[in-house]
């Protein structure tokens, strides 16, 4: 068989019995990540997003979570994706890729279109999107300033629809054919601070399921999306020709135990500078108001996408997110750490915002790049003493895992930012639920607890 052939059979055959419990365990931190990032991110301005896709109405097949409203079932994945990827806090792994932000909201309103599914189909679906996207995933050099997530996580939607349609082995393969005409994406969006990163995590969750539904109706996609001369590897790949590591094991060996997870609400490559900077601040008792320069030394790719100038435009939170002195400046004067730390008015914030002006320098430095998310940071103080730190493993990373309660916090704190005084109460219903989701038969009684 082709590796489009293979991959196709691997999403039709592939059972919750072929999981392993590590997992199960994953797709359910997955799910817990995701749905606390929708809550808040429904109180952010990309929730105009979800209104819209309601006001403009359609056929009644899926739900828009907290907002309310159900519509045309891949709407409602747009209008889920985007709000849940607001506050860049759902699952993540590097190059920068959002699989769990593209694969939850197409599984969740498939599972609704076609009247419910036990939580076991559930997580088998979500795994299996995972791990397609994970097998599709690049290294930095190919994506060059494409957003991975546009490219490569945009599989895990339509392989998790097409799981929860039930389409036969063709129809699935047209599907993946499908989407793949649907891969795109720029990180210029983050660099200019604006809202298009959400926005586009909605449009890979929709276009999987879009493209799932329209495959089920037999229209068709390129046979030849992987290996063709116009495929994904020609055109995204540098013309990579040893592919065989997308399917060799598919089905024996999952690879989602290499996701990570975000301890502050922030790009990933912010994560390991600040927590380093909190290090250093504890351990050498350093006083934010007694520093008189930093200096923040980071990876290429990673320079490109958050060492560039701190500025705040229309959407601070954006600007912050994504600002290696911002993140610094945030943690050296406010830890720990908070996701109310990233709204307007903190961003704006005038001492921050000199403090990151005047004394922080950010500089691409290749010595640096070690892994993905290297730092090292130099503070100088006033009194001339000068503190030096180095971190190439941040926290959330399967080498640093955060803990279960940490994870559980994350959620609670998710739910206090966002305001919806009517989800008071339901958080343990809704961690309990996803906790024992494999002992469910019907998700869709999840799906409720987002309901007013």
């Amino acid at each position: 068989m082709t590796h489009e052939e293979l991959l196709a059979s691997f999403i039709h055959d592939s059972t919750f019995n072929d999981l392993d419990q590590d997992t199960i365990d994953t797709v359910k931190l997955q799910i817990l990540a995701f749905c606390g990032a929708l809550i808040a991110g429904s109180a952010t301005a990309v929730v105009a997003t979800a209104d819209f896709i309601a006001e403009m109405g359609g056929k009644p097949e899926a739900s828009i979570f907290v907002r309310g409203g159900k519509v045309p079932a891949h709407q409602a994945a747009f209008a889920n994706g985007a709000m849940g990827r607001a506050l860049d806090i759902d699952d993540h792994i590097s190059p920068g890729a959002h699989i769990g932000g593209a694969v939850i909201p197409a599984a969740f309103s498939a599972a609704e279109l076609v009247g419910g599914c036990s939580g076991k189909d559930l997580i088998s679906a979500i795994a299996t999107g995972t791990e397609v996207s994970l097998r599709l995933m690049l290294e930095e050099e190919d994506y060059a300033g494409f957003d991975p997530t546009g490219v490569s996580a945009v599989f895990s939607s339509a392989a998790a629809s097409s799981k929860l349609l039930k389409l036969d082995k063709k129809r699935t393969r047209n599907a993946l054919g499908l989407v793949f005409d649907r891969c795109g994406a720029s990180f210029q969006h983050f660099i200019d601070g604006v809202l298009a990163g959400p926005i586009m995590e909605g449009w890979v969750a929709e276009a999987g399921l879009e493209c799932a539904r329209l495959a089920k109706i037999d229209m068709t996609g390129s046979a030849q999306f992987l290996t063709g001369i116009y495929g994904f590897f020609a055109l995204f790949g540098r013309g990579k020709t040893d592919i065989a590591y997308v399917t060799d094991d598919l089905g024996k060996k999952w690879n989602l135990n290499r996701l990570n997870f975000k301890k502050y609400p922030s790009c990933g490559m912010t994560q390991g500078i600040t927590e380093l900077i909190m290090d250093m601040k504890k351990e050498h008792n350093i006083d934010a108001d007694l520093v008189e320069h930093v200096e923040i030394r980071i990876p290429p790719y990673c320079y490109k996408l958050v060492g560039h100038e701190f500025k705040i435009g229309d959407n601070p939170r954006v600007d912050a997110q994504f600002s290696a002195a911002y993140c610094l400046a945030n943690a050296l004067f406010r830890a720990p750490v908070t996701l109310a730390h990233f709204e307007a008015e903190q961003v704006k914030c005038p001492e921050i915002f000199s403090f990151v002006k005047d004394k922080i320098t950010v500089i691409s430095d290749v010595e640096v790049d070690r892994t993905h998310y290297s730092s090292d940071i130099r503070v100088t103080m006033k009194d001339g003493q000068e503190y030096f730190g180095q971190i190439d493993i941040p926290p959330g990373t399967p080498a640093k895992p955060m803990t279960n309660d940490e994870h559980r916090q994350r959620f609670y704190d998710c739910v206090k930012t966002s305001g919806v005084s009517w989800l008071n109460g339901r958080e343990e219903q809704i961690i309990n639920f996803i906790d024992n989701l494999d002992k469910k038969d019907d998700v869709c009684e999840l799906f409720s607890l987002f309901q007013k």
